[in-house]
């Protein structure tokens, strides 16, 4: 069993960067992809980013090009930083960590709140 909390949330001006990180826990071993999705208020949670174990990356389109998706796999705890550079309004939203292991099985984190705004 994978345990996935998220940190790094708040409140940024526009044009403006944070960085979201994703940390894992428990059976680190059978993961086989970490992901990050968002959800703004009245729409559906979408897909922003996926990293492999094998270093693979995949974005929205949405957000290609501004957010990087990287992991740390030195440590014990898997570590996912997301670098999001060029904040825009329509980025706010939470956003949650995705652990899925080799049998398909998926481990969600509580979510972070990002706001982009003035």
């Amino acid at each position: 069993q994978v345990q996935v909390v998220e940190s790094g949330g708040g409140l940024v001006q526009p044009g403006g960067s944070l960085r979201l990180s994703c940390a894992a826990s428990g059976s680190i071993n059978s993961i086989n992809a970490m992901d990050w999705y968002r959800q703004a208020p009245g729409k559906e949670r979408e897909h922003v980013a996926t990293i492999t174990s094998g270093g693979s990356t995949y974005y929205a389109d949405s957000v290609k090009g501004r957010f990087t998706i990287s992991r740390d796999n030195a440590k014990n705890t898997v570590y996912l930083q997301m670098n999001m550079n060029s904040l825009k309004p329509e980025d706010t939203a939470v956003y949650y960590c995705r652990t899925r292991d080799n049998f398909m099985r998926d481990s969600w984190g509580q979510g972070t709140q990002v706001t982009v705004s003035s």
